[in-house]
């Protein structure tokens, strides 16, 4: 069974949309699937859109977190509650089209025990782009990360992962960062473990509606990142 794990905090807007994508997909490749989808303590409507999608498909669980604690924190509780052979991890505005699953499920077939979607690849495909100052705020952090933490690896932050159901459980067994910054330290577990890590360039479109903050949130992830270089 395929496991999907989306991460919504006031995702009222966009997640009709993004359920209704997934569940059009999978339904359509006749597989057995779980769609779970995390509130992360949301004070909009996100949680009814949960309620209603889980009353009318029983493929859709429903975790919650009592406040917000950030998508990193929302992640390992899914990820938790998976029961899947692979745990498939994609934000809620589906900036990468689920369609792209089957590029990440190849690498696996190959050897990978995960397979990250990747914007940087020359094959990648970028249909919306970011804002010229997000663009170079990115690489530049992916810069650090691949001298800190993860050479070679050129997009550590783009939100469509793979893993195999038994890695994804022990990277985020004990996971310390709750925010966006949780996403190198999962593949630094992954590395130190001896885990076949692959990029795969996908189809991306960026989400006007994001999260990120360009400041606090860029400052938050670098710190973490220092934090568990030398912490291990």
């Amino acid at each position: 069974m395929l496991s999907i794990v989306v991460p919504c905090y006031n995702e009222e807007q966009r997640l009709p949309r993004t359920i209704e994508q997934i569940e059009r997909y999978l339904d359509g490749k006749d597989v057995p699937y779980e769609l779970i989808l995390v509130d992360d303590g949301s004070a909009d409507g996100t949680r009814l859109i949960m309620d209603a999608a889980a009353e009318r498909h029983a493929s859709v669980h429903i975790e919650a977190l009592p406040r917000n604690r950030g998508k990193g924190r929302a992640l390992a509780v899914g990820v938790e509650a998976a029961k899947g052979d692979e745990i498939l991890l994609t934000d809620a505005d589906l900036s990468t089209p689920i369609e792209e699953l089957e590029k990440l499920q190849a690498a696996l077939r190959n050897g990978a025990g995960v397979a990250i979607g990747s914007r940087a690849l020359r094959a990648s495909k970028v249909e919306v782009s970011q804002p010229l100052y997000r663009v170079l705020m990115g690489k530049t952090f992916n810069l650090i990360v691949q001298v800190v933490l993860l050479p070679g690896i050129w997009d550590t932050q783009c939100g469509f992962k793979l893993f195999r159901a038994e890695v994804a459980h022990r990277v985020f067994a004990g996971l310390v960062t709750d925010g966006f910054g949780y996403d190198p330290e999962v593949l630094y577990r992954a590395r130190k473990q001896g885990v076949k890590i692959a990029e795969v360039p996908v189809v991306w479109r960026n989400s006007a509606e994001t999260k990120v903050s360009p400041i606090s949130s860029s400052l938050d992830m670098l710190k973490h990142v220092i934090r568990i270089r030398f912490r291990r």
